[in-house]
């Protein structure tokens, strides 16, 4: 589904900021793929999220979705293949729409406009089963502005939005690591949920290396620029984060350059 061949990307180049970012990243995701990737700062985690979306170009490289070629594309002719949802809860929704209408906004995407209602009785139905699920209450508030809404709550719906179109792809780029824990907790079990109930090609960054270990069939580690860890299967539910830490000192030389990840 994701397939990732000899990425690089360099910034400033031949300045005195010059920093290599990505170094000859090779990926292959397949269809149903739930990958946590850890790293420290600095790993290129963050860049391989903006790579793929296409925030940035590549210097050199091709990235795949589901067997096309989107290396070239920009990141608006992307959106059809994937959607992701951001570290902080107040980016992806429309705080001054109502929740039913960022849904329907996200359920039209990709189709042509017409002036038609925004959202129909029968949609309305629809967001009210699947609001349901989340188990917030949120579905007897599809007329609530979502700015009124908690950061958990708006995590939530972003899921949703992110998810209602079953997209190729999703990246999840640390969506929990504004909240606070029990919220965080929360918000990490609909995504699983919603991942694992359709099946969707997950790709998530954590800080948090037991959340990396229990969720996902896959976890991924970065370390100046490259991936230097990939396990799946069993070897992944038998590991400990102090497995994790011991190969994160080794890639380091035994420098923690992160003290966020050694505290998770």
């Amino acid at each position: 589904m994701l397939e990732i061949k000899g990425v690089y990307k360099t910034f400033n180049p031949g300045t005195i900021n010059e920093k290599k970012a990505l170094t000859g990243i090779d990926l292959t995701l397949n269809e149903g793929d739930f990958v946590t990737v850890i790293g420290g700062n600095g790993a290129g985690k963050s860049t391989l999220f903006n790579m793929i979306a296409g925030v940035y170009p590549v210097d050199c490289g091709t990235i795949k979705v589901d067997g096309e070629d989107i290396t070239k594309l920009p990141e608006y002719k992307r959106a059809k293949y994937m959607s992701r949802v951001f570290q902080d809860p107040m980016t992806g929704t429309a705080a001054d729409m109502q929740i039913d209408e960022n849904l329907s906004i996200a359920a039209r995407r990709g189709k042509k406009r017409t002036l038609k209602n925004g959202v129909t009785k029968k949609e309305r139905e629809e967001y009210r089963e699947i609001l349901k699920k989340l188990d917030l209450g949120l579905e007897d508030r599809l007329s609530s502005k979502v700015g009124l809404l908690s950061g958990g709550q708006r995590q939530a719906i972003t899921l949703i939005m992110a998810s209602l179109m079953h997209p190729k792809l999703l990246l999840l780029d640390e969506h929990t690591a504004a909240l606070d824990p029990a919220t965080a907790a929360k918000v990490l079990k609909i995504t699983n949920e919603i991942v694992t109930e359709n099946n969707i090609t997950t790709v998530m960054v954590t800080h948090n290396m037991k959340d990396a270990i229990r969720l996902g069939n896959r976890l991924i580690m970065m370390y100046d620029g490259k991936i230097i860890y990939d396990v799946s299967g069993e070897e992944k539910k038998n590991l400990k984060v102090q497995d994790l830490l011991d190969l994160f000192a080794k890639a380091s030389n035994g420098e923690f350059a992160n003290d966020r990840m050694m505290l998770s």
